[in-house]
């Protein structure tokens, strides 16, 4: 008497869904079959470096020639363009100037040196000797420092004078050129010695 109706077995049968499903419907994905992890893979690779390796072997020589073609031709002329990074600027140009123009005696300490150090070797035993050459090569060495350090205070005062700073590294760079042979100096020097230069 209190107990729940049984439901009708008719109005469970309309409640379902009268619309035929179709066993061949995925899950909402698209249709066709899924490609396996490894071809996916395959598609997605791309090559690290160009297939035709010669061919870009070849393409690096030639750009790398033309580098070293474009360095040789502006350590001839002093195009800028093309120096390397320690050459560039106007007061390294400057100092390059200012030393090239000058008679140094610091460019031929390497040759004096040399020269010291074959007369040691052939007067080895001769203890006078010894003492003589050594104190020749104290006098050389003292001469390159004074007159690299007269030559670098006259370059500062010419750079200040005509920039308003001195830019980092000038004197030393100006130095370490003054000590070169001048026919061995890169870039080679653009004006003669004792030439004056406005650059």
């Amino acid at each position: 008497m209190f107990g729940r109706k049984k439901e009708d077995p008719q109005s469970q049968a309309s409640a379902e869904p009268t619309q035929p499903v179709d066993p061949t419907a995925g899950d909402g994905r698209k249709s066709g079959p899924t490609p396996k992890r490894s071809a996916q893979q395959s598609q997605r690779q791309r090559p690290l470096v160009p297939t035709d390796r010669k061919l870009a072997k070849e393409q690096e020589r030639k750009r790398r020639m033309e580098a070293q073609e474009r360095l040789r031709l502006a350590n001839e002329t002093g195009d800028e363009r093309y120096l390397l990074p320690r050459d560039q600027g106007p007061q390294k140009r400057y100092a390059r100037n200012f030393v090239d123009s000058r008679w140094m005696f610091s460019e031929f300490m390497m040759f004096l040196i040399f020269g010291f150090l074959i007369a040691s070797l052939i007067f080895g035993n001769n203890l006078v000797v010894q003492v003589n050459i050594q104190f020749a090569l104290w006098i050389v060495l003292a001469i390159v420092i004074l007159e690299l350090i007269v030559t670098t205070i006259m370059l500062k005062k010419r750079l200040i004078a005509k920039y308003g700073s001195l830019d980092r590294g000038v004197r030393m760079y100006a130095a370490m050129r003054a000590m070169q042979f001048r026919k061995l100096r890169l870039p080679k020097p653009q004006v003669k010695r004792g030439e004056s230069f406005d650059s």
